[in-house]
């Protein structure tokens, strides 16, 4: 649930984060330089089951620092669910994410909320869409495999989908139908909800500390049913009716 100062937060940024504990006060103080005196904004960490120092290095933090907020899952249940519990707890109308390695530059997040901001009411999510990325030739192949195979099918029209910098309107986040692997399919569930989607080339940075938690399309699978799942909805979509009230007079 948000907290009682809600009113107080234009933006929340979320960052799911297991275990990396040598990362959390770097990227807490890039996030601070990059948002300061721009929005009314908080941080908020989703500890999913962290094994290391991170809770520990997160409640140091927070003692110095009111608008930071950390959420604790007992178990790690993966980055799509960590994404969601930090939305559900949002304040802000606008909702940011970000990786918690360090590989994400916060130095972006002002460019992906004010296209959010900017849109009218159109745009449902600013995706961020790597470039120089700071991986194995393996992943890179991995990706640029599973991106060209998402495209095809889903026809989203982005080239990105593992980036972890994304800004999006905490509603229509909540309206999208939650699964396992959500966070890779938010271009196509946004375009399903009849948004726009604005894109914003970012600079990949290797990570600070530690070693990966999270993959894209680890579990292959799974992505493969994950992608079929989504394809299913797109298609299964209906039109939103245009509705009129009547009303009687005398």
């Amino acid at each position: 649930m948000p907290s009682p100062d809600a009113a107080a937060v234009d933006v929340s940024i979320v960052v799911p984060v297991r275990n990396e504990a040598g990362n959390v006060a770097p990227l807490i103080a890039e996030i601070s330089a990059a948002l300061d005196g721009r929005w009314r904004y908080e941080i908020i960490y989703v500890n999913d089951g962290s094994t290391d120092a991170t809770p520990q290095r997160l409640a140091e933090i927070m003692k110095a620092r009111a608008n930071l907020r950390r959420i604790d899952h007992a178990i790690s249940s993966g980055q799509s669910a960590a994404v969601r519990t930090g939305v559900r707890a949002a304040c802000g109308v606008i909702v940011a994410t970000l990786d918690g390695d360090g590989q994400n530059d916060p130095a972006f997040l002002p460019e992906l909320i004010a296209a959010i901001q900017n849109g009218d009411g159109r745009i449902g999510l600013a995706a961020g869409q790597r470039i120089g990325r700071k991986a194995t030739g393996f992943k890179k192949m991995q990706s640029r495999v599973a991106n060209s195979v998402r495209n095809a099918i889903l026809r989203d029209g982005t080239r990105d989908t593992g980036c972890g910098l994304k800004a999006f309107r905490r509603d229509v986040f909540l309206i999208m139908p939650y699964f396992d692997g959500l966070h890779r399919f938010l271009p196509a569930l946004v375009r399903r909800e009849g948004y726009d989607i604005a894109y914003v080339d970012v600079i990949d940075r290797p990570r600070h500390s530690g070693v990966s938690n999270y993959g894209f399309f680890d579990r292959l699978w799974i992505g493969i049913m994950d992608l079929v799942g989504v394809w299913w909805l797109i298609r299964r979509k209906k039109p939103t009716p245009v509705a009129t009230e009547v009303t009687s007079h005398g």
